[in-house]
């Protein structure tokens, strides 16, 4: 996909298959158990087998080897195999490049996944600890020194911008944590389950690094996901109602970096997502008014807001009045501050639940859905729709 023109993608692969283990906060096994059972949950869900696959996409974040968890899943010889770097960013362009290698033939049956132990594990909220040398290190350098050592430190700078320069107080981050968690407390797999929240619980919680708050702030969960990937055509001889890609989507913007993007003119905003949302709209045809769902990535409250704005569904510092207003569904299974924190691959098999019509939290009619990979690093995004719905009217 070019940023400047339309791609072909659009209505060539639909996703047939999720499937993931329980989300917890100790698996009790290792990350390569994890993701074969998604894997295999995944293929049973789309009245697939093991033999059946000939192409797997993982994130460079991952320890499971895409060869290794073909082995231990059954799955014979791959004609292609890919991994997509930046984290959460990730998230969505594992869907692409399953889609791209079935557009271009180079393989038949795709499956993307993400696991790890993340809570029992290693702990993303600890901080840097040690990287080998790198160019990504050389920029991380510019901010840990000054204390700037975790996610949610990194987070809190823009944040801060963000609220002097629209004159918010850390009030607007709430709407954000009470709808997500509304949704996760009637979610049987999300870890908040029957744990629904107030603005006023939000407000009290705990300072992680202001303008911050526990309740800003996503979990850290032990898990597994995958989904699978094939043509529409042979979708359709599929048990599942096929989830379209109708656009896919990556970005990443100018002065990019792995969200320490301080030195750029405005930090008000997710640049890389306006590159993606950019394209997304594009190439679908389609308008903010036509999508039904919204699953955007929430490991930080703030940078939902911000992508609400960048994506056009609302201006620039109107975004916690439009989420206060449930103007739009937003996070149905909980998001990552609900459901489970799996580096965003949950929130896709959200967004395939709701047009099958099977989420805990259907929304009635749901035809189209908007999902978004991680904020503050090169990222990627998906519109998923109902099969013959992979195009707006009278768009070629």
């Amino acid at each position: 996909m070019s940023v400047r023109t339309r791609d072909r993608l659009g209505g060539r692969a639909a996703i047939v298959g999720i499937g993931a283990t329980e989300f917890s906060k100790d698996s009790g096994r290792s990350e390569l158990r994890l993701a074969v059972e998604a894997v295999r949950a995944a293929l049973d869900d789309a009245g697939l087998t093991p033999a059946d696959v000939d192409g797997m996409v993982t994130f460079t974040m991952d320890t499971s080897p895409e060869i290794t968890v073909a082995q231990a899943a059954g799955i014979g010889e791959l004609s292609f195999f890919s991994r997509i770097h930046y984290g959460g960013g990730a998230a969505c362009a594992t869907v692409q490049q399953a889609a791209l290698a079935v557009a271009a033939g180079v393989a038949e049956v795709v499956v993307c996944y993400r696991a790890f132990n993340e809570r029992s594990g290693r702990r993303f909220g600890a901080g840097v600890r040690q990287r080998d040398p790198s160019a990504e290190g050389v920029a991380l350098g510019w901010a840990l020194p000054f204390g700037l050592l975790t996610p949610a430190s990194w987070v809190a700078m823009a944040a801060q911008r963000y609220l002097h320069t629209y004159g918010l107080t850390p009030d607007a981050f709430g709407p954000v944590a009470v709808v997500d968690r509304k949704y996760a407390a009637t979610n049987p797999a999300a870890y908040f389950h029957g744990r629904p929240i107030t603005l006023a619980e939000h407000a009290a919680s705990r300072w992680i690094v202001e303008p911050l708050r526990l309740l800003d702030c996503c979990q850290e969960t032990d898990g597994g996901q995958a989904l699978v990937v094939t043509s529409v055509e042979r979708a359709r001889d599929l048990p599942r109602p096929p989830a379209v890609i109708t656009a896919a989507a990556q970005g990443a913007g100018r002065a990019q970096e792995q969200m320490t993007s301080f030195y750029r003119d405005d930090l008000t905003g997710l640049p890389e997502m306006g590159v993606v949302a950019r394209q997304l709209w594009r190439t679908s045809g389609l308008t903010p008014a036509d999508i039904d769902v919204a699953i955007l990535y929430d490991h930080f409250t703030p940078f939902v807001l911000m992508q609400l704005e960048e994506f056009g569904f609302c201006g620039p510092g109107e975004a916690a009045e439009f989420v206060a207003a449930e103007s739009l569904p937003l996070n149905t299974h909980g998001g990552q501050l609900g459901e489970a924190y799996l580096h965003g691959m949950n929130g896709v098999a959200e967004a395939v639940r709701q047009l099958r019509g099977t989420s805990v939290n259907q929304i009635r009619g749901a035809r189209r859905t908007l999902v978004t990979a991680g904020t503050g690093v090169p990222t990627s995004g998906l519109i998923l729709g109902t099969d013959g719905e992979e195009r707006a009217p009278g768009v070629p």
